[in-house]
């Protein structure tokens, strides 16, 4: 499948969005609608930081696992996702780009890894969906980061 790409912009310094993105309990905030049941083990930012999950899509309950790969402040961090039983992979990046006026330009990147065969038949539907989902987190990232600094939590 070829990978999803969705993008923000956001009224906040580059460095200020990199620590909101950098903390992976933070992400829940603005994913919610399409990941539920939370749970975060390892470090709470930066590589090693992980969640378990899942998409509360119709069927059997498909549990995710994310892992943070490689966190560049204040530039890019990358997450790798397992799921159907280490049969799908993907890998999601987020890209911040200073924009003049002290603005920045988030863009993410859901590339997929490897698609069990079964799901491959529907490639076009699951491909739809998540670029609405992940378009839809990318609104709700702008929404969170421009009620300002008070929305960001922490890794401490």
């Amino acid at each position: 499948m070829k990978p999803i790409t969705v993008s923000v912009r956001v009224d906040r310094p580059r460095e200020e969005v990199f620590s909101f993105l950098d903390v992976l309990a933070n992400h829940e905030a603005f994913t919610d609608h399409m990941l539920v049941d939370w749970t975060l083990s390892g470090q709470p930012a930066g590589v090693g930081a992980r969640a378990r999950m899942r998409a509360p899509l119709p069927g059997p309950k498909d549990w995710l696992e994310l892992e943070v790969l490689e966190s560049e402040a204040p530039v890019r961090t990358v997450e790798e996702t397992v799921g159907a039983k280490g049969r799908r992979r993907t890998r999601g990046t987020y890209v911040l780009d200073a924009l003049p006026g002290g603005g920045t330009l988030v863009r993410f990147e859901l590339a997929f890894v490897e698609v069990p065969r079964r799901e491959r038949l529907f490639a076009p539907l699951l491909r739809g969906w998540l670029a609405r989902a992940n378009a839809k987190a990318m609104e709700r990232l702008g929404e969170t980061l421009a009620a300002g600094p008070a929305a960001v939590r922490d890794a401490a």
